[in-house]
């Protein structure tokens, strides 16, 4: 077994590699960027190494650099996590060559399996049912709108070495095509220096489920059942789980035998995922093979019991697999989210900043957080923006369902945005509790985006019941403070109006021992809690039902958080509570005339002088972000008087690139 091992990669995978390997008496070695000095792998690692600054082409995709590493710290092998260098076969032969352990597969698994066009001709070969499509790469945009003719719309365009949705563009018509072939070709270019398109048949209503296998190096293959990836937007995985609720045991044990045998074709050795779609009818269709760990590799861990980590390491290491294929354990259901630096109610739109709080679930038997931040670090715009993966499990789906959506109300994230809110609301939506998923739910779900009206709480008066008994304790405090002049002394009235959203609550608040009586609307709400002041979570019980709340008070306002519902409330007098509603509101500045940045990024292309005129849809920037490119376009006709921002430049949020006139 290693004594040493470097994992060349950064945030929630290398803080994971650690853990596994710590428990297996390994020491670590972690590679870091300028931007990373501080993140929370550095700090768990037993060694660390600088590898450069924070353009990833000049750090984590730096193999120069990590073989430097290696050297300098005497690792014997080296973990290459999931993207960056995980899939990259120069890497894989390099550290060969250098006489280095690479924990994954074997040089010709990676090339066969990592080119998108070769992969699908083996599949082929070794009887894998495979999608209709193009076999060659595409020499331009015209040639792609040839071949998707041929092909029939819809079509997808995807990068050959692409990967986590990146480089992936559906077009149902000849525009669409030629503009999305422009796009996939660009950030397949930024993502994997490699600018090749394909296009393949799009499968309507499809589903995404792929396969975990597991083989090592004497020859033995299984594979330890199925994950439902269907939950996504653009292209990039949400939520998780194992098993599908979807497939029959027929369907599951053919897809299990396919991407078996698909990785005999290629002597596969290490952990691996093979990856179908499958139609409305159970047809499945092989779709790609990842020759590295899956970002969602803990459902599998936590419905088998295995560490696929660590069978990495030990097959790497030349062990063998103890299991055959009908000894591998399955129980119960698992359920992961993915949580990140993003705001649902902006489209989306990447977050950067530091976080000044961040408190995530308590870990238990059913509940567990991967993750590669701590409060009071930052996350950069240079990386991916997940913060952390929420899994959990219980002994069938509504068990793990009902763990998530209790861990999502105590994941409390402060300094930027997150899309706690969006999770919550796809794991209460009425098509993913019956499990009638596809990868177009969420662009069918919410065709105009995700808004706050997608999360109406469904029982206001526990909001309305908490508020009130949190002023009441509030009031209470402040009765007691020392030195008041006597005569003067404050009261606590038990008559109050809770303000939200434009409308007027009125409650009575009584105190009772351990808590407070809020009545409310006819209704009497006994809310029993020994939260204490200044605490983010509110546990308790309001009559007898248990309550988990995020509480965070401004000012005047209480924000509260619950079941993916976030409001802002006011309790108070019923005088001031009528003044406060004539106040007038001040409007906001005009920005009309500015074209602004929507996101924190880099500025790579500005598509327009002063004096052009511009009209409606037309392209006028293009901002990259977290590794992807956003084109800006013009909302409306008009005339560039200014242009107020260089390629190069990095933006700020709301910052303005161009002035119209």
């Amino acid at each position: 077994m290693f004594e040493k091992i470097l994992i060349a990669n950064r945030g929630e995978i290398a803080c994971r590699v650690i853990r596994t390997a710590r428990r297996m008496g390994i020491r670590t070695v972690a590679v870091y960027s300028t931007a990373d000095k501080d993140a929370l792998h550095v700090l768990q690692a037993d060694e660390a190494v600088c590898i450069g600054p924070p353009p990833s082409t000049e750090s984590y995709l730096a193999i120069d650099r990590l073989l430097d590493a290696c050297r300098q710290t005497g690792a014997q092998a080296v973990h290459p996590g999931y993207g960056f260098l995980s899939e990259n076969a120069v890497f894989a032969q390099r550290l060969e060559e250098a006489g280095l352990v690479f924990i994954g597969p074997n040089v010709h698994a990676i090339t066969s399996m990592g080119d998108k066009l070769t992969s699908k001709r083996l599949a082929r070969q070794a009887g894998v049912s495979t999608v209709p499509g193009h076999a060659d790469v595409i020499r331009d945009a015209d040639h792609a709108v040839r071949i998707a003719r041929e092909i029939g719309y819809p079509v997808m365009l995807k990068a050959s070495a692409g990967g986590g949705g990146k480089g992936m563009r559906i077009a149902r018509d000849d525009d669409q095509c030629r503009d999305g072939f422009q796009r996939a070709s660009n950030e397949a270019r930024a993502s994997f220096s490699d600018e090749r398109v394909f296009i393949e048949k799009y499968i309507d209503e499809p589903r995404h489920i792929e396969i975990q296998v597991l083989a090592d190096s004497q020859g033995n293959t299984l594979h330890l059942g199925e994950r439902e990836c269907s939950l996504q937007r653009r292209h990039q995985k949400v939520i998780e789980e194992a098993p599908s609720v979807f497939l029959d045991p027929d369907t599951r044990a053919r897809m299990g035998e396919q991407a078996v045998a698909l990785a005999r074709a290629v002597q596969y050795r290490s952990a691996g995922t093979v990856e179908f779609i499958v139609d409305p009818r159970r047809n499945f269709y092989f779709l790609e093979m990842n020759t590295r760990l899956q970002v969602e590799h803990p459902v599998t861990e936590l419905v088998t019991g295995l560490d696929l980590v660590e069978w990495m390491i030990r097959i790497a290491a030349g062990e063998r697999l103890p299991l055959e294929q009908h000894e591998v354990p399955r129980h119960g259901w698992a359920i992961e989210a993915r949580v990140y630096a993003e705001d649902p109610f902006r489209g989306f739109l990447p977050s950067i900043g530091r976080l000044v709080r961040y408190l995530p679930p308590t870990e238990s038997p059913g509940v567990r957080v991967d993750t590669g931040i701590y409060e009071g670090g930052e996350v950069s715009m240079y990386y991916d923006p997940m913060i952390a993966k929420l899994i959990t499990s219980g002994a069938d789906r509504e068990e793990a369902i009902q763990r998530m959506r209790a861990a999502l109300n105590e994941f409390t994230i402060r300094g930027v945005s997150h899309n706690i809110s969006f999770l919550a609301a796809l794991v209460e939506h009425p098509r993913f509790r019956e499990g009638r998923l596809s990868t177009n739910l969420i662009a069918e779900e919410y065709p105009q985006g995700f808004h706050a009206a997608d999360v109406v709480h469904d029982e206001p008066a526990l909001l309305i019941a908490t508020a009130a008994a949190i002023h009441r304790r509030y009031r209470e405090r402040a009765a007691r403070i020392s030195g008041q002049l006597p005569g003067y002394e404050r009261t606590v009235d038990d008559h109050w109006v809770v303000m939200w959203n434009g409308q007027h609550h009125p409650v009575v608040v009584v105190p009772v021992e351990g808590g407070q009586d809020v009545h409310y609307n006819g209704a009497a709400y006994r809310v029993l809690s020994d939260w204490q002041f200044g605490q983010p979570i509110f546990r308790g019980t309001i009559n007898g039902q248990d309550v988990c709340m995020q509480v965070e008070r401004r000012n005047m306002v209480y924000r509260l958080f619950h079941w993916g519902s976030q409001v802002d409330v006011k309790v108070l007098s019923a005088r001031a509570a009528e003044l406060i509603s004539r106040m007038p509101l001040k409007p906001p500045p005009d920005m009309s005339r500015f074209l602004l940045s929507p996101m924190p990024g880099l500025l790579t292309q500005v598509k327009v002088q002063p004096g052009d005129e511009v009209q409606a849809g037309q392209h006028l920037v293009v901002v990259e972000a977290m590794k992807m490119e956003n084109v800006l376009a013009a909302e409306r006709d008009g005339t560039v008087s200014k242009v107020l921002a260089a390629v190069g430049d990095t933006l700020a949020v709301d910052q303005p690139i161009l002035e119209f006139s």
